[in-house]
């Protein structure tokens, strides 16, 4: 490994507590250095997953979001304070992932992701954190992670409850469990259906903690699997799903791969 790329003794210093863990050791913590992530929508999800990987050593953290800061944002958004009212979500997000944590590398883009910058984006990273707040996103995502082979931790969150699941190699997608043809309608966001302060929050800590697995250790636990976590009733599951032989996203992935 080139010395640039080695902790120097103020990162070791900084990530001691992580280091000091059974099963992680200054060479799990290097991969986390080495890594670029791309984090999809800075809002109630992606502040708290892109701030806790920041402070736990994540390399190269890119953030995409073309909103604009509002009041209602305040309620769960945890980056943002009244100051930022009127500013683009990605850029204030960054701004604080550089004070929490100068030895990473942050990119902002203020626009939204789709189909004219999803395939360059995406290709560059070793890992997709999906938060936004629509379906349309998600099925993009969804399919040119696919295409590309670049694996996708997935979290979402509504009222009391929130989804995480991974898609990873040749397992199930998000298409395979939700069909497109059942989710058409972009109305069940939290404009639209209310979210609590803490719901989107539970959800990015779960996927922020995924993706130190992987980044870190290689681990999969929610690779076709559904985490199910209910605000209400304090209840968690996790439900096992199969691949959709007749996923149009997976058969198009598919044909297009080489042999």
């Amino acid at each position: 490994m080139d010395m640039e790329l080695e902790l120097t003794e103020s990162e070791l210093h900084l990530y001691s507590r992580q280091i000091l863990l059974d099963g992680w050791d200054i060479d799990a913590q290097e991969k986390l250095k080495l890594a670029n992530i791309l984090i999809i929508g800075s809002g109630g999800i992606g502040c708290t997953t892109a701030e806790l990987l920041a402070r736990a050593g994540v390399g190269k953290i890119t953030l995409i979001d073309a909103d604009i800061i509002e009041m209602s944002n305040l309620q769960r958004q945890i980056a943002f304070i009244e100051q930022d009212i009127g500013f683009y979500k990605s850029e204030i997000l960054a701004k604080r992932l550089r004070q929490i944590n100068p030895f990473i590398q942050v990119k902002s883009y203020t626009v939204k992701l789709d189909e004219t910058n999803a395939q360059a984006l995406i290709s560059q990273q070793d890992l997709i954190l999906d938060g936004c707040d629509n379906f349309t996103t998600r099925y993009l995502v969804n399919q040119i992670c696919t295409q590309l082979n670049v694996p996708l931790i997935s979290a979402s969150a509504i009222g009391f409850q929130g989804q995480l699941f991974m898609v990873e190699g040749d397992s199930a997608c998000y298409e395979c469990l939700f069909p497109r043809e059942q989710h058409i309608s972009e109305s069940f966001r939290c404009a639209d259906s209310g979210v609590l302060a803490t719901t989107p929050n539970v959800m990015a800590s779960l996927q922020a903690h995924h993706a130190l697995l992987y980044l870190g250790l290689g681990s999969t636990p929610l690779k076709q699997k559904l985490m199910l976590w209910d605000g209400l009733t304090m209840k968690q599951r996790i439900l096992a799903f199969e691949k959709e032989r007749d996923c149009p996203n997976c058969q198009a992935s598919h044909t297009a791969k080489p042999d």
